[in-house]
């Protein structure tokens, strides 16, 4: 009869340590997933931030060429020392018309603010991947720990052949937020 139970404690002490190498995975998926999560609403924040000033510069120049085109009508009635004042207002508006368009220095022009919304938008999405690999690979690990200390309590080895396959699914979630975030996306 203590065969039966020796044998018993070594099968449960496999599984205790099968289930301590499942809540230490268990314990990365979800670091991992909180921290993707925290990415993805930080990009999104970031790409939110920078649409908004894309269109401010676009209500600036629209403003901007309107009174632009107000004033180009008034110019031709105009007297000569007036002409000249609202051409150099032209020239200056236009300039700060184009510099709203493009600039590369700063890079805060619309088209330089486009590209970085966007590329903020591709991270966000990115850790969004990420985290929905992650949230897999966490309850599938948490499966596999139910059903290991179910193992315990019931000693159905099935249970166990069922830990170690949804174990290794989370592995694989895991594995694939970390290096293929996109994989599943393309089946």
């Amino acid at each position: 009869m203590s065969t039966g139970h020796g044998h018993l404690d070594a099968s449960n002490k496999r599984i205790a340590l099968l289930i301590a190498v499942l809540a230490l995975f268990l314990a990365l998926s979800e670091t991992l997933g909180k921290n993707a999560q925290t990415g993805a609403l930080s990009h999104n924040v970031d790409a939110s931030n920078l649409w908004a000033f894309f269109q401010a510069k676009s209500i600036r120049q629209t403003v901007v060429r309107t009174a632009a085109e107000g004033m180009e009508v008034g110019r031709t009635s105009a007297s000569p020392e007036t002409a000249a004042t609202i051409a150099a207002t032209l020239e200056r508006w236009n300039k700060n018309v184009g510099r709203w368009e493009s600039e590369p220095e700063t890079q805060e022009g619309r088209k330089e603010i486009a590209l970085r919304a966007k590329a903020a938008e591709t991270a966000r999405d990115l850790s969004l991947a990420r985290y929905h690999h992650y949230e897999l690979a966490s309850a599938a690990i948490q499966i596999a720990i139910v059903l290991a200390s179910a193992a315990v309590v019931t000693g159905i080895a099935a249970l166990i052949w069922l830990t170690g396959a949804l174990g290794f699914i989370g592995l694989l979630f895991t594995a694939l937020g970390l290096w293929a975030p996109h994989s599943l996306h393309l089946l």
